[in-house]
C-alpha cells in the first residue's frame, strides 16, 4: 500500500515496475506475451489485432432472441480474435448441457498461421479432417450472461484462448499449472484487455439485482496483473492511455496509467528480442 501511495506522487517518467506490480508477476507477463507472439502469429498481431472496446462500434446489430444475441457476440468476437476460420460452433445451453458438458478440443497441430484469414484448415490431414467431422468444437454460454455482455465476451474469449493453447507443442511459461492465468494473458494479447480488466473482479455485495454471480466469468488473473497486460498490449500497438481509460471502470483507470508509464520506462531496456522488435 505504501509503495502504491508513493507511486501516485512520482512523475510518470520516474515510475518503475516495483511501483505498480511485483517483479515476478511482471516478468511472467512479459514472458507469456513473448510466448504468445512466438506461437500465435506475430503478423496477425501486428497487422490486424486491435483494442476491442465494449461499445456499439465493436458490437453491433439488433436481435430478437437470447441465442441470436449470443451468436452475434460470438461471431464478432471470433473475428476480432482472428479465429473466424476455426470450425467452432456456438450452441444453445440446452443442446450443450444435454451432451457431455465438456468442450472437446481436438489437437490440429496448428503451429503456423493459427489466426487470421489464412488459417490452413483446408490443408488438414485426413485423420484430422475426419476427427473434425465427427466431433466439431462446440461452445456454449449461460443464458443470464446475455444481460452482462462483457462477461459473455470474456467467457467466449477464454475458450478461444484455451483452444489455441491446446494446439501448441510447448506449454506457456510456468507450465500446465499456469494455463488458466495464461489464458487471460492471451485474451489481452488478442485485444480484449479492457473487457477482461472490467470483469476481473465482481463485487459480491449489494442488493440481489446488483450482481448475478452465475453470470460472471471465472477470472484467473487478478485486476492489477490484467491491467498490466492491457498496458503492455497498448504499448506494443502504440495506443495512448486516453483512448483506453474512458472504457475502463473508474477505479481501474489510475492503476492502468501507472502500469502504462512504468512499462514504458522499463521496456526501453528490455532484453527480450521479440518484444523489442515490436517496440
Amino acid at each position: 500500500m505504501l509503495a502504491k501511495l508513493l507511486a501516485l506522487t512520482k512523475p510518470s517518467s520516474q515510475l518503475e515496475i516495483s511501483d505498480v506490480i511485483d517483479a515476478d508477476s511482471h516478468q511472467w507477463i512479459l514472458d507469456t506475451f513473448s510466448w504468445a507472439l512466438s506461437h500465435f502469429d506475430v503478423l496477425e498481431f501486428k497487422n490486424n489485432s486491435q483494442l476491442v472496446l465494449p461499445n456499439n462500434q465493436f458490437y453491433q446489430g439488433s436481435v430478437s432472441s437470447v441465442h441470436e444475441m449470443a451468436l452475434s457476440i460470438f461471431k464478432q468476437t471470433t473475428q476480432y480474435a482472428g479465429m473466424q476460420e476455426w470450425p467452432i460452433l456456438l450452441v444453445t445451453p440446452e443442446r450443450f448441457f444435454a451432451g457431455s458438458q465438456q468442450i472437446i478440443i481436438p489437437p490440429f497441430n496448428m503451429v503456423d498461421h493459427c489466426r487470421g484469414d489464412n488459417t490452413p484448415f483446408d490443408k488438414l490431414n485426413d485423420e484430422d479432417s475426419e476427427k473434425l467431422q465427427q466431433q466439431p468444437i462446440m461452445l456454449s454460454y449461460r443464458a443470464n450472461q446475455v444481460n452482462q455482455p462483457q462477461d459473455l465476451i470474456s467467457s467466449i474469449v477464454q475458450n478461444l484462448a484455451n483452444i489455441l493453447i491446446v494446439q501448441q507443442r510447448s506449454l506457456p511459461p510456468g507450465g500446465e499449472e499456469y494455463i488458466p492465468q495464461a489464458v487471460d494473458i492471451i485474451a489481452c494479447f488478442m485485444g480484449f484487455g479492457v473487457i477482461f480488466s472490467n470483469t476481473a473482479y465482481q463485487f459480491k455485495g449489494g442488493c440481489g439485482s446488483c450482481n448475478n454471480p452465475n453470470a460472471n466469468r471465472q477470472s484467473a488473473l487478478p485486476e492489477n496483473e490484467t491491467l498490466h497486460a492491457l498496458a503492455l498490449f497498448c504499448l506494443l500497438k502504440v495506443i495512448k492511455p486516453k483512448v483506453v481509460k474512458p472504457h475502463l471502470k473508474s477505479h481501474l483507470r489510475k492503476q492502468f496509467s501507472l502500469s502504462y508509464h512504468a512499462l514504458s520506462n522499463t521496456l526501453k531496456n528490455s532484453a527480450d528480442p521479440v518484444l523489442l522488435s515490436l517496440l
